[in-house]
């Protein structure tokens, strides 16, 4: 490890751990709710409590990798993996990772923020790149909302069919999500795809809509594999983060201890909710997540001296981005449990009724 573990790490106290098993139960909840891994809200989270952006994403990613090999070895039991376009993902994946590693450690250890700032120039560049990516996520997904209706057949093939016309051999084909794609795509999608797993913590985002848009990739195939590649993903991201020394493998056990828990409740939501209704939910919630994260950058221009600012406030600068952040989660992680509950009464009075159905009759 090349640097000090007291300088990089939070001190962790019993009610620091409370909070980090509290985010790691509300991003569970919300993983099993939207499909997603969750980092855009655990990323933050870990963040607001004071955690370097390199060692949020490091242990984050480490995080991802146990949860996407739970995940995956579901989907390959109902035939959902294709392990074949994972694998041609997966090298181009490996790349954009290490770019993003090397990236922001570069800027953790490049003199970019002293003192009290230290890793501020990391943390900045962490945020703009959440911002800026998972806005366009969240706008995109709340307009797809508004644009579809109960007719709706599946997911639009537009792109696909406009990408399927552009002749950039060589091309692969993939005999479980039966599609054949050029080479190069690959490549690009692969190296975008593990760039922001590496950035952010964040790479689904950007695999499964660009299997299901680009590629022409069933939804389920699409899910099933980006798990499955994410299991690869998470692995050597966190390998890479390890060895620069930027992995608290307490903050990911608490994680663990979080997510197990409120993934099956996402899960069983997504049973009772509308999928249209799910969608919603993702959109709002990831832009409260963008805002939360875009309250604290001028805290980190501040601590890089590009902005003249009273130093007292931060705290306030993170006080309300902390506050905002666990205000949507918790707010996202109660909607969901009310469906839940409210379809487990509703379960339960009609298993009721079938019982004494017979006695009345």
């Amino acid at each position: 490890m090349h640097a000090a573990l007291g300088d990089l790490f939070v001190h962790m106290n019993l009610f620091t751990a409370i909070q980090v098993v509290m985010i790691g139960f509300i991003g569970g909840t919300l993983s099993g709710f939207i499909g997603s891994g969750g980092a855009f809200f655990m990323t933050p989270g870990m963040m607001n409590l004071g955690v370097q952006g390199v060692v949020a994403v490091g242990s984050n990613i480490t995080h991802k990798f146990g949860k996407a090999m739970v995940g995956s070895r579901k989907h390959g039991e109902i035939g959902n993996v294709d392990k074949k376009l994972a694998l041609f993902l997966v090298t181009t994946a490996f790349i954009g990772i290490r770019l993003a590693v090397w990236i922001n450690s570069m800027l953790f250890r490049g003199g970019v923020g002293h003192g009290a700032g230290k890793g501020a120039g990391a943390n900045l560049y962490i945020s703009l790149v959440f911002v800026s990516i998972l806005s366009l996520v969240a706008i995109s997904m709340l307009r797809d909302v508004k644009r579809s209706s109960e007719e709706d057949r599946g997911p639009s093939r537009r792109i696909a069919e406009f990408v399927s016309r552009i002749k950039l051999p060589p091309y692969v084909y993939f005999k479980v999500a039966d599609v054949s794609v050029s080479f190069w795509i690959l490549c690009i999608v692969g190296l975008a795809t593990g760039y922001l797993a590496g950035t952010i913590g964040v790479g689904g985002f950007i695999g499964v809509p660009s299997m299901i848009y680009i590629f022409g990739v069933p939804t389920a195939v699409a899910t099933g594999t980006e798990l499955y590649l994410a299991m690869f993903m998470g692995a050597w991201g966190a390998l890479n983060y390890a060895w620069e020394g930027f992995v608290d493998i307490r903050l990911t056990m608490l994680l663990y201890l979080g997510s197990l828990v409120g993934i099956h409740l996402g899960v069983y939501g997504v049973k009772v909710v509308n999928e249209k209704y799910i969608r919603m939910v993702t959109g709002i919630i990831i832009l409260l997540c963008v805002f939360s994260r875009a309250i604290a950058i001028p805290m980190y221009l501040r601590q890089l001296g590009w902005v003249q600012m009273n130093a007292s406030l931060d705290l306030y600068w993170n006080g309300i981005s902390k506050a905002f952040l666990f205000a949507s989660g918790i707010g996202g992680a109660l909607l969901i449990l009310y469906h839940v509950i409210r379809a487990y009464v509703q379960r339960r009075r009609i298993q009721r009724t079938l019982i004494y159905a017979p006695a009345e009759g």
